[in-house]
């Protein structure tokens, strides 16, 4: 499949003509009114500094149905102790930058650029990019953040710097999702840290009818 090369028109290619890794389209910008176009199309930006921007759509995806989260025991009973304090849109900024800066275990750099930062600032501002922060105290131990558009939520990345604290962020704010009858949890791409939380793979055929769906409403 080729590989689309964006322009200033603010149009996307349809997601099924991405390529055998999910690469769909190059270039383009990161105005809010692209990032929406994109996320209702099950598109997001991941790319790392010094390149081009790099549109993708996956297939399979990972998706966690809220209604089917796994809590491990342990993580049930750190929350149950109350050990962190979990908040929502509080601190998007800090826990953004964060997740920019925490290292992970075979990753050189961040795709969080300062430019994706500023670009999700701006889509939090515009209501549709969102934070849950978990305290300790008055510090910020963990977090995640990602958008939101009607009964979906895309997650886009989770830091910790205490133990657990993201993952009491996560479940916490999985739960009250399933509670307000979400439809799904965007994952992205297959993690085996998601997996333990209950997510699994779909076709993307089957993630755009679900995503449709959670987004307006209509019918499967």
């Amino acid at each position: 499949m080729p590989v689309y090369k964006l322009t200033k028109k603010l149009i996307f290619p349809p997601p099924e003509r991405a390529d055998d890794d999910g690469l769909l389209a190059i270039g383009g910008d990161l105005s809010v009114e692209r990032l929406v176009l994109a996320y209702s199309m099950g598109i997001f930006p991941w790319y790392s500094d010094k390149y081009p921007i790099l549109w993708w759509s996956p297939n399979p995806r990972l998706i966690l149905f809220p209604a089917e989260l796994k809590v491990s025991r342990s993580l049930r009973q750190t929350i149950k102790k109350g050990i962190y304090r979990v908040t929502t849109d509080v601190a998007f900024e800090d826990v953004i930058r964060n997740c920019a800066t925490i290292r992970r275990k075979g990753e050189e750099g961040t795709w969080i650029t300062d430019e994706m930062i500023e670009a999700y600032i701006r889509l939090h501002q515009a209501g549709y990019a969102h934070s849950v922060e978990a305290w300790d105290g008055d510090e910020l131990a963990g977090g995640l953040y990602g958008v939101m558009m009607g009964k979906a939520f895309f997650g886009e990345s989770m830091f910790a710097k205490k133990s657990d604290a993201s993952k009491v962020a996560f479940a916490t704010y999985a739960a009250a999702l399933a509670e307000n009858s979400f439809e799904l949890i965007d994952c992205q791409v297959t993690t085996a840290h998601m997996k333990r939380f209950g997510a699994r793979e779909i076709s993307r055929a089957e993630f755009m009818k679900r995503l449709k769906k959670a987004i307006h409403g209509s019918i499967l």
